[in-house]
């Protein structure tokens, strides 16, 4: 009883410590204007920077981006809401800055600030230009495809690196922006590559891994050959300066990164970008906490970081001005690059109003945008839950979609077991998650969410709500999941099993997303967390695309047949109850009609069968004119041939699909 006491009592004053800590950040005036860091217009250059707690404040400028003594050394003054402002009534563009404050009786290092949009090299300090110079010709007219909801695209989710790096992709920007841009580039075997082969997938939208500025690749030395996902980050609202051909040139990488998003937009391919609010590269040196130290932040009852991104440090978005950056720094992407949608790293870190505020910002700019993101956290966060932007919360943030890690984990094994074999590779029990996946975990009277692996609830208000996958940049992609669950199987095995997964991802409710190279059946040599790994693991060898050209056109007719297709893509969770009607199958086996033209499609009735199991199945289907969409690992969208019925067989992991009119 007594050491209850003591402990009770060291809860008491750690928790105390933490109001405390917390009070003392909430209590600062934010400001919400758009003129914070920098401004130039005709009576000068001037500056704005929020940071509330400083002593002092001061403005430094550079000739150049790196190794050079400063020419000048401004004051800043306080001003409205916590911020310092400076002014010189000179355009400086071409000169570079940093801010320094005095805070607790020393200046802090150095920072760019957190609103930089132009670096130099590395990102050390910002740069003045003039943006009207890194706009490519037609800038103001480009635009990205329309999109009447998030499940009519199809997302394809690369690194520029691995897409365009390896000697057979046959482009000359290797690693860069441009290389999307390059049209007519082939292997040595004559397929297409680059963003040709994009088209001919019939993917509508890439998602980038991050191209923000980040903070481990030495932008000065690039032969290196340095390689990094992009989840560090260094100044948010800069393009990666690795990605450029001129990273010391800070006009170079946003003109070239601009010049790439509006090619994919002539081609017809929107743009998602991945973007990491929820922790920074740095603590106690993020440019964040040298212009307001500990505000950022969360922090435990001790005042050290708390860390519910696994990465040292989690942000506060819950805190008024975090939550103005985070909204006001997508509502710039938008605009200033024609970003077409954001997927959000980690986005339980994030509290639920502050993604419900930043979906309604950019859907004024763009009513098309598509907003999504991982609805877990990597650790446990002071944040309540009930707070989280959790995917067991996606029903209070109607213009927010979570991954299904679901779908993901039931069709090919678990994510943390490399041995774990998944419904398409042939392990039974797991057919009602996988349908939770179907129906886009939505309510449905057939689904007995009791009986979920992952989920024991429809989290998901609609089907738009859920992205589908089974693999992404993330752990075992799935060539290398097949490989180390089905050791004894060979890769053309595996192959049907691919297939099989992917038109469960195709074809159920919800967005489908696809990892680069899947198509091809690339691997990563086994590496699950190759975020720093060499191009020889990373790189997509796009020989394999005329090795492998069954599985390449198999993917390209599925994605042919969820777009011509609306049944696939029902937008209320009252249309899947309706039309999406399961049938009692066998362990290994799930069957399921889209029924009555769903979503106004021309067929009338739908008929989807998988078999997951390693022998055939015999399947009754009801008498009537069918055409065969896919059969035994073949499919085409256009049909394959004609059914009349009755008993059929399934083969083994393979989906059958028919469909009558």
């Amino acid at each position: 009883m007594k050491v209850q006491t003591i402990i009770t009592s060291f809860a008491v004053c750690f928790t105390a410590m933490a109001q405390n800590f917390d009070d003392k950040y909430l209590s600062c005036p934010s400001y919400s204007g758009e003129d914070l860091e920098l401004s130039v217009d005709t009576q000068g250059t001037h500056w704005r920077l929020w940071s509330p707690e400083a002593q002092a404040a001061r403005v430094i400028i550079y000739p150049s981006g790196l190794h050079t003594a400063a020419i000048d050394t401004i004051a800043m003054t306080p001003a409205a809401q916590g911020t310092w402002c400076a002014s010189v009534p000179e355009q400086l563009y071409g000169r570079y800055y940093t801010f320094s404050i005095k805070h607790q009786g020393r200046w802090l290092k150095e920072t760019p600030g957190v609103w930089a949009k132009a670096v130099g090299a590395n990102g050390e300090r910002a740069a003045i230009i003039d943006f009207l110079t890194t706009n490519p010709k037609g800038w103001a007219a480009d635009k990205g495809p329309a999109l009447k909801h998030i499940n009519d695209a199809v997302i394809y989710e690369m690194h520029h690196r691995d897409f365009s790096v390896h000697p057979s992709s046959g482009i000359a920007n290797k690693g860069k922006f441009l290389a999307l841009t390059e049209s007519s580039t082939t292997n040595p075997d004559g397929d297409h590559t680059g963003i040709d082969h994009l088209k001919e997938l019939g993917v509508t939208h890439v998602h980038i891994l991050p191209s923000y500025d980040y903070n481990s690749v030495d932008e000065t030395n690039l032969p290196s050959n340095q390689y990094n996902w992009g989840y560090d980050p260094f100044n948010y609202n800069v393009p990666e300066g690795s990605y450029s051909t001129n990273p010391s040139d800070p006009a170079t990488r946003i003109l070239e990164m601009k010049e790439m998003i509006k090619s994919l937009h002539d081609n017809g391919i929107g743009v998602i970008m991945d973007v990491v609010y929820n922790h920074t590269a740095d603590n106690d040196d993020s440019n964040f906490s040298l212009t307001a130290p500990g505000y950022y932040y969360r922090h435990n009852p001790d005042g050290s970081y708390s860390d519910a991104s696994g990465c040292g440090n989690e942000t506060a978005s819950e805190r008024s001005q975090m939550r103005n950056f985070i909204i006001n720094s997508v509502k710039y992407w938008a605009k200033e690059y024609h970003i077409d949608g954001f997927r959000f790293d980690l986005m339980a870190i994030h509290d639920i109003e502050t993604m419900n505020q930043v979906a309604a910002a950019l859907k004024k700019i763009n009513p098309d945008i598509i907003i999504y993101g991982e609805g877990w956290t990597a650790g446990d966060s002071p944040l309540p839950e009930a707070e989280r932007a959790l995917k067991e919360n996606v029903a209070k943030m109607p213009d927010v979609a979570v991954f299904s890690d679901d779908l993901r984990d039931a069709v090919k094994g678990h994510y943390s077991d490399a041995a774990d074999r998944g419904f398409a590779s042939g392990k039974t029990g797991l057919e009602e998650t996988v349908k939770i996946g179907i129906v886009a975990a939505t309510d449905h009277p057939q689904v007995d969410y009791s009986k979920g692996n992952n989920s024991l609830f429809p989290y998901a208000a609609a089907p738009t709500q859920i992205i589908n996958y089974v693999s992404c940049h993330d752990d075992l992609m799935l060539t290398d999941k097949l490989r180390k669950s089905m050791p004894d199987a060979t890769d053309a095995e595996r192959q049907r099993v691919a297939r099989l997964a992917q038109t469960i991802v195709l074809t159920s409710q919800g967005t489908p997303f696809i990892f680069a190279g899947e198509e091809i059946f690339r691997d990563k040599k086994g590496v699950h967390n190759s975020y720093k790994s060499p191009d020889s693991i990373n790189a997509i060898d796009w020989t394999l695309k005329h090795t492998n050209a069954e599985q390449n056109d198999y993917y390209r007719q599925l994605i042919k047949l969820r777009k011509e297709h609306p049944a696939f893509r029902m937008t209320t969770s009252e249309q899947v109850a309706r039309h999406l009607k399961f049938d009692k199958t066998e362990p290994g086996l799930i069957s399921y009609s889209l029924i009555d033209n769903a979503n106004g499609d021309s067929w009338k009735e739908i008929k989807l069968i998988f078999n997951g199991s390693g022998e055939p199945r015999e399947i009754k289907i009801p008498k009537g004119n069918w055409i065969i969409i896919a059969e035994d690992g073949r499919i085409n969208a256009d049909g394959l041939g004609f059914s009349k019925g009755g008993k059929l067989s399934a083969a083994p992991r393979a989906a059958l699909i028919l469909a009558r009119e």
